[in-house]
């Protein structure tokens, strides 16, 4: 009899490891591999016939000038497609042109070259623009939101708020994905998702594809930012169906396959099939960060290698100097490089970010003093991003600080899946 009960209780200890083997898994192949498989992309299709439309009509008649704006509206979706550089530049070369013709009058077409500067990291040159389209005095709802979305990335926090306050229209889109927007940055991701489930219904309602792609994808990365991982994937499941072959979502669903599920081999063959589409260095820091947690140091040391080079030929201008200034201050050999980088972040752009890529190139450059001087000053309390908060605890722990990390290290416990699994060990040690 007691063989016996020992023997169902051996059974019974089985089925709750696998249980809780089950409740880890949340994604399936079969949901997603018609869209990894996808071998047209109707999206585009469109962008590029579009080009070819408008362009056709601009040769025939090169004195309407409006026309340069429809090419550019398209060559800039064409980069949110393929990840091409280029066409991102494109863009801004058609903007130009168009905007230098009108003298810098049209509010519209400044406004976009403002946004196209914001994607190329630009953002004083934003600032400029988006104040030029101020004083002119027209579409100034348009422009507040501009400004707004301007001020959010030079860190002009006050600025900002005025901007989100002028915006009266409390159910309009627009100011709905801001309001989540800035509930984020407060650090309250509960009331970020719900003013963003809001901008959804409202994308539903008027049948906007576009819209219901961006908050449906925005709405899977809060949600994963919040541990909600099965809504998280469910959303880029549903932004799969509006938009197959949307390399957000799909490299969404390789994040929860690699830091929730820890199932490496499924992330890296979903990134490298998405990766033929979306040309983008993003994913070799993605396989990297993979080769690192499986403790391949070829791989990894490889995919940096394809990052590095990836860079150097194409002009990214500033958009990579984040991950630069990390990667660099990780080697004592390059840990310079990063100081220099930050710098210039810090100037371009003086966020709580920018100062916890000083402080911690400082760090790892042996000055802690300076380091902590800068996050006491510029970083603490001024930013709930984990990473930034595993900079702060470090900092704290190596000013023997302990008592500061305590309150940190149980929060960054809960962030382990935003951070990644390769920041378990690291949060465990300090």
């Amino acid at each position: 009899m007691k063989k016996f009960n020992l023997l169902m209780l051996f059974f019974a200890t089985l089925v709750m490891i696998s249980c809780e083997k089950k409740s880890d898994q949340v994604t399936n192949p079969k949901d997603y591999n018609a869209f990894l498989e996808m071998k047209e992309n109707k999206s585009l299709d469109f962008a590029k016939s579009e080009i070819d439309f408008w362009q056709k009509k601009f040769d025939a008649t090169p004195n309407q000038i409006t026309y340069l704006s429809q090419i550019a509206s398209n060559y800039s979706k064409l980069f949110e497609i393929t990840g091409n550089i280029n066409d991102l530049y494109k863009t801004e070369e058609l903007l130009l042109k168009s905007n230098q013709a009108f003298r810098y009058s049209q509010v519209g077409t400044i406004r976009s070259l403002g946004r196209n500067y914001i994607s190329q990291h630009r953002f004083k040159e934003a600032l400029v623009l988006a104040n030029k389209a101020l004083a002119i005095g027209e579409g100034m709802k348009e422009t507040q939101k501009l400004l707004f979305d301007v001020n959010m990335e030079l860190g002009n926090y006050t600025e900002a708020q005025k901007n989100l306050n002028s915006l009266t229209d409390t159910k309009d889109f627009d100011y709905l994905i801001r309001i989540s927007k800035w509930n984020d940055h407060l650090g309250d991701l509960k009331t970020a998702i719900s003013f963003m489930e809001k901008a959804k219904d409202v994308a539903i309602k008027n049948d906007n594809k576009a819209l219901k792609i961006w908050t449906l994808s925005n709405l899977g990365d809060l949600n994963g930012h919040a541990g909600n991982i099965k809504t998280s994937y469910d959303y880029y499941l549903k932004t799969l169906e509006i938009e197959p072959n949307n390399s957000y979502a799909l490299k969404g669903i390789a994040w929860i396959t690699f830091s929730h599920e820890k199932n490496t081999t499924e992330a890296k063959r979903i990134i490298d099939i998405i990766s033929k589409k979306h040309n983008s260095p993003d994913f070799y820091l993605l396989k990297a960060e993979i080769a690192g947690y499986e403790k391949n140091t070829v791989a990894e040391n490889q995919n940096l290698m394809s990052y590095f080079k990836m860079l150097t030929s194409n002009n990214y201008g500033a958009m990579y100097n984040k991950y630069n200034t990390l990667i660099y201050a990780e080697d004592k050999t390059t840990a310079n490089k990063a100081l220099e980088i930050a710098k210039i972040e810090v100037e371009h752009r003086p966020t709580p970010d920018s100062y916890d890529l000083l402080a911690w190139s400082y760090f790892n450059l042996g000055d802690k003093k300076k380091a902590l001087e800068i996050i006491q000053k510029y970083v603490a309390d001024k930013s709930f991003e984990p990473e930034l908060n595993y900079h702060l605890a470090t900092i704290y722990k190596a000013n023997n600080l302990e008592g500061k990390v305590v309150p940190i290290k149980k929060e960054l416990q809960s962030s382990i899946y935003e951070l990644g699994p390769v920041f378990e060990q690291k949060i465990n040690n300090l």
